[in-house]
């Protein structure tokens, strides 16, 4: 039988993914946990999220999966090995959710909604003793290492036996995820790698005002995109008055971000007809257009029309439509410079945050013992797809768990 802890109270500061994954491992073990959360209702980022279709993980080999993860793979690795997307996908099911998997490998529940899901697992939750207390503020300790809660009665001070801070990173602000923590844990002496952007949008210097105007919004479909020197991507993304957003873009995010930091601007290659070699491209092109416009050729030849064939005629040089050869070139390879990223409040996720070198296997703080961080607010990032959903589950699971170990030595040591 698990080892239970019922004189322990338990403190959970943030009420997303990961925080209420950590209440869950330690309300079975028989711990008593209270979950505190400053917004007025719990998980909203959460529910934002799966506003467009609930991706809960990826169906993808695990491995492959893994690589997602980057430089961090290797720290993640232990805790998504044991909290996998198949167990991600059993533990849905526990719920009484459903889940199917789409075309590109994503995974969703069968309604497509978060909200379902979030209210059968706040459920199971009350059911193992677990208590949310909304509208509660966390700021930070007393000399006496208290904890410090703003409240509508006024700041109260709790010292639980174990704290777990998941407060999420520095994107959304609205939602709950305002990065208000890292001073706070600067101020005791923790080390934070810099938070920034991830999935996020990018701008260009500037768009001409008919693109502005005519195709901002537009989405575009069906086409490639890769760093300059990388091998391309397919997918789709939105044309901005700013720039680029929308998962294709994400999934590059990174490698521009940095490539930006790095030289201060990126360049990327993009590949209006993916399915179409060059060969093909040049060979319909090279036929007589007669008196029609290089527009009516497009069309005519290769469906070239709308946002794609605006796109062309604003980033390439008019020497390019001289030849079939150097147009269809283009076409398979437009090059768009960007050159920094949206802000950090735009961003569906952020990078930075607490280091995992500065926690123990367990997820505890070195410095701070008794206080354990999981979720979007450790240093790692990854591209959407259910890969920040999977991590976020599978870091709150270890620090429950580490919490729980943390524990069973702490209280036999007393």
């Amino acid at each position: 039988m698990p080892h239970t802890f019922p004189s322990c109270r338990i403190a959970v500061i943030g009420a997303g993914p990961a925080g209420l994954m950590a209440a869950q491992v330690l309300g079975r073990a028989g711990v008593q946990v209270d979950v505190f959360d400053a917004m007025p209702s719990v998980g909203r980022k959460f529910l934002q999220a799966g506003v467009g279709g609930m991706n809960i993980t990826h169906a993808e080999p695990l491995a492959a999966f893994l690589e997602r993860y980057g430089v961090r793979r290797e720290q993640l690795r232990p805790m998504i090995e044991a909290f996998s997307p198949t167990a991600l996908r059993e533990w849905v099911h526990s719920l009484g959710i459903e889940t199917f998997v789409g075309s590109s490998g994503r995974v969703f529940p069968r309604e497509m909604k978060a909200a379902p899901l979030l209210r059968a697992w706040l459920r199971q939750l009350r059911e193992t003793g677990v208590r949310i207390h909304s509208r509660q503020r966390w700021l930070g300790w007393t000399a006496q290492g208290e904890l410090r809660l703003a409240t509508a009665q006024g700041e109260q001070l709790l010292k639980p036996a174990a704290t777990l801070l998941a407060l999420g990173g520095g994107s959304w602000s609205r939602l709950g995820s305002d990065a208000a923590w890292v001073s706070l844990l600067q101020a005791r002496g923790i080390a934070i790698a810099p938070l920034k952007p991830a999935n996020c949008g990018f701008e260009v210097t500037t768009w001409s005002e008919y693109l502005r105007e005519r195709c901002a919004g537009a989405p575009l479909k069906n086409v490639a995109l890769g760093l300059d020197g990388e091998p391309m991507r397919k997918g789709e993304f939105v044309l901005t008055a700013r720039g680029l957003e929308g998962s294709l873009v994400y999934a590059w995010s990174a490698a521009i971000r940095d490539r930006i930091e790095q030289h201060g601007q990126a360049l990327v290659r993009l590949d209006l007809l993916p399915d179409r070699s060059l060969d093909n491209l040049t060979a319909a092109l090279a036929k007589p257009r007669g008196k029609r416009s290089m527009a009516s050729h497009l069309k005519r030849q290769l469906g070239l029309d709308g946002v794609k064939a605006a796109l062309l005629r604003e980033l390439a040089a008019a020497e390019t439509f001289a030849t079939a050869q150097t147009l269809a070139a283009a076409i398979k390879a437009l090059p768009i410079v960007l050159v920094r990223p949206r802000p950090l409040d735009e961003a569906i996720s952020s990078a930075g945050g607490v280091p995992f070198e500065a926690l123990d296997e367990r997820l505890m703080l070195r410095e701070l013992p008794g206080v354990f961080c999981a979720g979007e607010m450790l240093d790692w990032e990854a591209p959407t797809g259910g890969y920040l959903l999977t991590a976020c589950l599978a870091t709150g699971r270890a620090a429950g768990a580490g919490m729980l170990a943390w524990l069973g030595t702490h209280t036999r040591h007393e």
